[in-house]
């Protein structure tokens, strides 16, 4: 008897996890496809490559290559990097609300934090998010 109830629960532990696994791939996947239209929408194209993962339970990690303008990757060509991270982050910052609620939406917790990154020589950006605690 006590060999079948812990067989239930340990089986029933395991759906929990499927669900929560399938939960977090579902809402990365809206996300990664969020920024990309974001990034669309601010900037004229989206990313080719884009992926998003909890670091922990409390940060999303997202992570955007090939997003550059054709004139955003002319100044790149020229070295022109300090340049193009300033111009890129001016917009982000003044647009960090439609980066928050889509967070926001998607997870339905706050956003805390917002930190945007963006390596100008390889096209390569980050945007992480640090979400309050759940209480």
């Amino acid at each position: 008897m006590a060999d079948q109830v812990n067989t239930e629960a340990i089986e029933q532990n395991e759906a929990v996890e499927r669900h929560e696994a399938d939960y977090h791939e579902s809402v990365r996947a809206e996300i990664s496809r969020e920024m990309v239209r974001l990034y669309k929408e601010l900037f004229g194209r989206g990313p080719t490559k884009a992926r998003t993962e909890f670091a922990g339970p409390d940060i999303v990690i997202c992570s955007l290559e090939n997003t550059f303008t054709p004139a955003e990757r002319s100044l790149s060509e020229m070295g022109e990097h300090q340049r193009l991270r300033d111009t890129r982050m001016y917009f982000q910052a003044a647009t960090s609300e439609k980066f928050r609620e889509i967070i926001e939406r998607l997870t339905g917790r706050k956003v805390r934090a917002f930190i945007s990154g963006l390596d100008a020589d390889k096209d390569v950006c980050a945007e992480i998010f640090y979400l309050e605690h759940r209480s």
